[in-house]
This record gives C-alpha cells, structure tokens and sequence, in this order.
C-alpha cells in the first residue's frame, strides 16, 4: 500500500489544450479518494497520469514516496479497473482474473491460491470456468475487480467502472465495491461524474471544474460547507437552489428573494458572519431542497410564496419544482455565472422562465400546477456568497 501525490501538476496536450491545471492532491496511505465532476472536468486524465498512460507536463507525480514521472506503467504496482471492464472473450473467468500473474510468471500454485481467494470474497467461485460472454454486466464487473485484487498492488484504479451497469445494479456495485476496498485497505483512487457514487463511497471526496480542483473534504463537509459556487451547484441531490438575494441590516439580518423577506436564523449568521457587510447589496442565497417544507405543516418558519410547476412522486417523497420572484443563479466553473458576473444577463437567468426552486416535500403533501404555495424556509441552514466572485461569506 502506498501514499499517492499530486505536486502542481499540469497536463497539456500537443495540440495545445491543457486538460489539468496545477493540480496538488494527496492521497493518504489506505484512503479511498474518488474524483469527481462533470464531463471533459480532468478527472480521467488525472487518474491515467497516475496509471502512467498520460505524460506529465510539469510538477510531480509520487506514489509510495518515489517520483513516478518517467516509470513505465507496469513498474508503477498498481491496478486499473476500466469502464468497459477490458475482459478477454475466449478466457475462462478464472484465466480472466489470473492473466496479469500470468503475464509476470507467478508460481502457479500462487496463481490458483489468489484467483480463489478472489473468486470467495467476490462471489464468483460457482463462474469460474463460464466465459464472459455468460455473465452478466454486474459478474463481469466483479472479474474485472478480481483480476486487479489478485495482483496485491500498491493502488487501485477506478475509472467508472459502474456507468455501463442498471441503475439497480449500480446501488449494489457501490457497496460491495466500498466493502471490499475497506477489507483490502488498499490505497484507491476513483473516477465518476456521478457524485451519488462520490458521496456514498469515497472516504473523501475531490471535485473538479474544467481541469482545475475545486475542493477536496469528507463528503458530508462538501455538502454542508462547499468551498465556492461550482461546488454548491454541483453536489448533492438534486443540486442546491441559487438565488439573487437583497440584503438589509437592521439589528436583525434580512434578505429578500424577489419580494419574499426571510429573516436570518443567528446559527446562519454565525457561519456567514460577513453577510452583514452586505446591507443594501444583493447577495447568492443557496437553499437545499430539504430545507423547504410546506408552509402550512411549518407556521414557525418564515415564508415565501411560490407557483407551483411540476410535481415528480418517489413515492414516499415528491419533488416539487416552483418559480419564485427571484433570480436564479447558474454556476459553471469556479465563480459565479459569468455573464452576470460581467453585468449582464444570462437568458437562463431571467425571472419566470423556468422554474428556479425545487423542495423535497413529504409525499402526501397536495400540490396542483399552477396553484401559489407558501413554502417555508429553515433559515438555519441558508447559504450565502459574493455575487461577483461567487466567494464564501464567511
């Protein structure tokens, strides 16, 4: 097992575009550390520089203490999981697991003692002699795991290994992916743009935006103290509902979301001690779906008054999407939407055209389109940032 570290790293391509940019990241020893964030973020070629399948531009690359910029792939002890699982069709499931042992002539007997202590811990012992072609994706998976476990490596490599998998199976790779790194303790490192699977597997979490790292914390802290606007905007489920706020200081904090004052709770004021500076200013208000609640069942809560627009059961919740008077706020890469950043508009951005809140409301709470609700806001949890730099108020 091994530290991995990540010293100003930059990735530029031939053609110019540069893919990472100074990336400084350390991954302890045991940790599994999952990269995440949207499409072309720079989170797969990070994870393929420190496979080795990706030159470094600039800075240092280190695994184990030693600088691995110029070590080939096969001499860096590591293990790689791919999306397309990368299993050969004409192998047995046991000649699958066994092949990269195979390929450094491991004792036979060894062979056979680790492709069976993998095949035990990852349920595959009744499949060993199928091919792939007889498994399904959730089995396949499962080989492609077993092949990098039986190599003992210092590091796993995760690159979306569950994205080609059903949605149910998915729920059930996260776990036994999660169970068997904590049984293993071997230092990982994966890839997704699904922050489900980053939130629920990762022992911390690195988000990025378009090559540069964005926040890197435990995954309850990303969601509870995002570090900027990106952030806020892109973790958590469904992600956090940004609006332009005005803010007035008298004694008491107030900011109003498009002709709906809300009193500040003092345990919100106590994180965001600056928004006081901001009387007579507008501010970025982020509000969780699951601190709106219906206003009727919650008469201790202040209020905003929204159209209801859409109405999505789950069954033992709804998701319910409304437009306020407010204006809604669309994040991109470190800071606030540009264009409004610049003094524009964005047309995205302009009150009324879409719904711009969605709450998370029991399911027998009675919505109808169309109808205007009073919604009630846990002003405890609120968060606020600068609107130009898109900056914490803290």
């Amino acid at each position: 097992m091994a530290d991995v570290a990540f010293d100003e790293v930059d990735k530029v391509y031939d053609n110019g575009v540069q893919a990472v940019f100074d990336l400084t990241l350390d991954i302890h020893d045991g940790e599994f550390l999952v990269l995440v964030g949207p499409s072309g973020c720079g989170k797969t070629t990070a994870l393929r520089m420190v496979a080795g399948l990706e030159s470094i531009s600039d800075g240092t690359l280190s695994i184990g203490g030693r600088v691995v910029n110029d070590v080939s792939p096969k001499e860096r002890d590591i293990a790689m999981v791919f999306q397309n699982y990368a299993l050969y069709p004409h192998l047995s499931v046991a000649e699958n697991i066994a092949f990269g042992l195979r390929l450094r002539k491991t004792e036979k007997s060894v062979i056979n003692e680790r492709v069976t202590w993998a095949a035990k811990m990852l349920d595959l012992t009744p499949y060993l002699d199928r091919r792939p072609k007889e498994l399904s994706g959730g089995q396949r998976q499962r080989v492609a795991m077993g092949r990098a476990i039986v190599r003992h490596p210092q590091v796993f490599l995760m690159d979306e290994p569950l994205s080609n998998l059903d949605a149910k199976l998915r729920v059930q790779m996260r776990a036994d992916i999660a169970k068997l790194q904590r049984e293993l303790g071997v230092t990982t490192v994966y890839v997704t743009h699904d922050q489900v699977e980053a939130m629920t597997m990762g022992d911390r979490v690195a988000v990025m935006s378009k090559g540069i790292l964005q926040q890197v914390d435990a995954p309850q802290r990303l969601y509870d103290r995002p570090e900027n606007l990106f952030v806020a905007g892109f973790i958590g489920t469904p992600p956090m509902n940004l609006l332009e706020g005005a803010v007035s200081v008298n004694g008491g904090v107030t900011v109003d979301l498009g002709g709906n004052p809300l009193p500040i709770a003092d345990q919100a004021l106590a994180l965001y001690p600056r928004l006081r500076e901001y009387s007579g200013r507008n501010v970025i208000v982020g509000l969780r779906a699951g601190d709106l609640h219906p206003g009727a069942e919650h008469a201790e809560m202040p209020k905003i008054t929204a159209e209801v627009e859409l109405v999505e059961s789950l069954g033992g919740e709804s998701m319910a999407y409304f437009k306020v008077g407010a204006r809604q706020i669309r994040t991109d890469a470190t800071v606030v939407d540009e264009a409004l950043a610049e003094g524009g508009e964005h047309e995205e951005s302009v009150v009324g055209s879409r719904p711009n809140l969605v709450a998370s409301f029991p399911a027998h709470i009675q919505l109808r389109i169309g109808d205007n609700v009073p919604v009630a806001v846990d002003t405890r949890n609120l968060h606020f940032c600068d609107e130009a730099s898109g900056a914490p108020l803290r």
